[in-house]
């Protein structure tokens, strides 16, 4: 092809430079031309710039309106706030949508294909928190308030019910803890039902789960979910859940859409206990490419990259150390990369 596509580039921390280098190298051997600009965020961002996410990265993708990012490195506890959330705020980033495949036949599940849509600007990561001092101490008490709104949640909702049935799944689950949490989660099941009603029965099966139950019945039986539907803290939980069934991490992709912006990232973190060894699994990274690829209409090349993963891992033998196999990342991109050159 000969379009050239603008995109910013967030390398990112610990072992993102790394899978990021492998996954440039998987796209130049699809033959897709992407003017990156290169910009630095998390650690990497404190760094250059003194901020985890410098003004020069978000005027980059204000810019371009679509990014590939490694992943950010956000201290637990103190420190800074997460760059991935900030980045998710600034573009109002509403869907995180999080696929999960097997891709590697013989493990513990197998044939799962799930497809998870959470909703990614609310609930309790709005970061609304505080400490209350009692008798000297300063942080006597922690309170976080979580907030979810029916707009928000009818955005969410509407585009996992319009990609759920335009990908021709068959059924979508939405995921609530409304027993409990009557209002916080309640509008959210409350507003799915509504949507449903109104715009999408008999075009697919809507289910009900609890989320606790939910959890529990995707390690006893995971065929029984095809799309799940849910808010911020749940989804998250549960999608690293559902990669579990795949071989973990290292095979979860995600995008963030939102109305002028989406940012495609591995979901894992950055790894910094195998930072620099040249060992760590870039595949993540790599489905997250074909996510964008799909974004920007390049369904074929797309369609070539995850095929190319495929045959690399079950033709050829080729795996990294997490998946069971011997390869590091070089090794695993060199023989991913003449798999895709000999798909053409």
């Amino acid at each position: 092809m000969s379009k050239t596509l603008s995109a910013t580039l967030i390398p990112g921390d610990g072992i993102g430079p790394e899978i990021v280098d492998a996954t440039l190298a998987a796209l130049d051997a699809l033959g897709v031309s992407f003017d990156w600009d290169v910009q630095q965020a998390g650690l990497a961002g404190i760094k250059a710039a003194g901020d985890p996410l410098p003004e020069a990265a978000l005027a980059s993708i204000r810019r371009t309106r679509l990014a590939l990012k490694g992943p950010l490195e956000t201290p637990s506890g103190g420190g800074y706030r997460s760059s991935n959330v900030r980045l998710r705020e600034a573009f109002k980033l509403y869907a995180n949508v999080r696929p999960t495949r097997t891709l590697i036949p013989g493990g513990r599940y197998e044939n799962v294909d799930l497809l998870i849509f959470r909703e990614n600007l609310e609930g309790l990561y709005t970061g609304y928190e505080h400490y209350i001092p009692i008798d000297g101490d300063p942080e006597a008490v922690a309170i976080a308030t979580g907030v979810n709104t029916r707009q928000g949640s009818h955005r969410l909702l509407e585009y996992a019910f319009e990609h759920a049935i335009a990908l021709g799944r068959k059924k979508i689950a939405v995921v609530h803890k409304a027993n409990i949490m009557k209002a916080l989660t309640g509008i959210f099941l409350d507003e799915a039902r509504k949507l449903y009603k109104a715009r999408y029965a008999g075009k697919i099966e809507l289910q009900e789960v609890i989320v606790d139950a939910c959890a529990m019945k995707l390690v006893l039986n995971p065929w029984q979910f095809d799309t799940l539907v849910t808010t911020n803290l749940f989804g998250d939980i549960l999608s690293d859940l559902a990669a579990g069934l795949v071989g973990g991490l290292g095979m979860a992709p995600g995008a963030n859409i939102g109305t002028d912006a989406a940012i495609f990232e591995a979901v894992h973190g950055s790894a910094p206990d195998i930072a620099g060894k040249g060992i760590a699994n870039p595949v993540a990274l790599m489905l997250a490419a074909a996510m964008m690829l799909d974004h920007v209409q390049l369904t074929t090349e797309a369609a070539r990259l995850r095929k190319a993963i495929n045959d690399t891992f079950n033709v050829d033998q080729v795996r990294t150390g997490d998946l069971g196999g011997k390869a590091d990342t070089k090794t695993f991109t060199k023989a991913l990369v003449a798999r895709i050159k000999n798909s053409v």
